[in-house]
């Protein structure tokens, strides 16, 4: 079995309703922690990236759809990398962590 590891992690802060993050779009906010490590690493071959998995609870209006994927794009991915966004509530986060692992530990994921 394929092991899965952490190798960086950013996140975003986490806002108030009505505070001083409700005007900022959930893609463009998600796009901020994409950005960063694609400046980090910048020898990394992102080309090989197979899947952007996100955890975001409470997305509505213009902001309900797949924040990870819409992330990905402003960040600069490739349109054809595709996303998944998962919506656990207070757990979102740590079931994307987790589902990514499960994927990579079963062959699914690269």
């Amino acid at each position: 079995m394929t092991h899965a590891f952490i190798c960086d992690a950013l996140r975003t802060p986490i806002g108030r309703y009505g505070g001083a993050l409700s005007s900022v779009r959930a893609d463009d906010l998600g796009a901020i922690p994409l950005k960063a490590l694609l400046a980090r690493h910048p020898n990394l071959d992102w080309q090989a990236v197979t899947d952007v998995i996100f955890g975001c609870a409470n997305q509505a209006g213009e902001d309900n759809r797949n924040v990870a994927h819409m992330s990905s794009l402003l960040a600069g991915l490739p349109v054809e990398l595709p996303g998944a966004t998962i919506n656990r509530l207070c757990g979102s986060g740590m079931d994307a962590v987790g589902t990514a692992a499960r994927a990579i530990k079963a062959g699914e994921a690269g």
